[in-house]
């Protein structure tokens, strides 16, 4: 069902972090940082993976995220709703579930037999595909699914996703430089200001992760290990 209600964009953003952290996707720690997967140091962690086994919370994300599609792309904006293996399916099944449209989904290379296709399901020339995801950081990721969607003949200029980091300038450019417009739910900045309205994490982790927002490069540099 296409969601009737519009929330703002600012209430979207406080009550899906709120969200997030309820359910402890939100990780947080200071002294011990987190290794992220490009082998750098973090103070902070979200696993946008959790949503799926909380359904209230699942369907108000997803109906949230679609509100944002319609209303920043528009209501007619799109033919086809593509997921980004592995975390970005179940989500994009759930907004074309919403929209009304078919969903697909692209594989992060070809499976090697077969077809070795990187599309699974229906798309076709000249289609309209958003892709959605679970989060982005840099945006690099995304690009090579826009690829693959584009190498069919479909056009994609649009991707949504829960979660956007917001503190890597580069990341709008580099998609706007590929086409792509992100839509998102709350950044790292929302989930900051929600975790200080409720004391969810000590005063020190609060400032170790401010610290680390305002200069991440930085406060990367300094806390690499070796």
């Amino acid at each position: 069902m296409i969601p009737s209600s519009y929330p703002s964009k600012e209430e979207i953003a406080r009550l899906t972090a709120r969200m997030l952290l309820e359910i402890k996707a939100v990780h947080f720690n200071a002294r011990e940082p987190f290794t992220l997967a490009s082998g750098l140091p973090s103070p902070t962690y979200i696993d946008c993976r959790t949503p799926i086994s909380y359904p209230r919370i699942r369907s108000t994300l997803m109906d949230f995220l679609a509100v944002t599609v319609m209303r920043d792309a528009g209501f007619e904006a799109f033919d086809n709703v593509a997921g980004g293996e592995t975390a970005g399916i179940p989500f994009a099944a759930l907004v074309a579930e919403r929209l009304g449209l078919p969903m697909t989904y692209v594989r992060k290379k070809p499976k090697g037999y077969g077809r070795n296709a990187r599309i699974e399901g229906a798309m076709s020339e000249g289609q309209r595909v958003l892709l959605v995801e679970d989060l982005t950081t840099d945006g690099g990721s995304k690009l090579s699914f826009v690829d693959a969607i584009r190498d069919t003949g479909a056009s994609c200029g649009h991707t949504a996703v829960i979660f956007y980091y917001g503190i890597f300038p580069e990341t709008e450019k580099t998609l706007s430089d590929h086409g792509v417009q992100l839509h998102c739910l709350c950044t790292w900045w929302d989930v900051l200001a929600e975790a200080k309205a409720q004391s969810a994490f000590d005063t020190e982790t609060l400032a170790g992760v401010e610290a680390f927002l305002n200069d991440p490069r930085a406060w990367q540099d300094s806390h690499k290990k070796g």
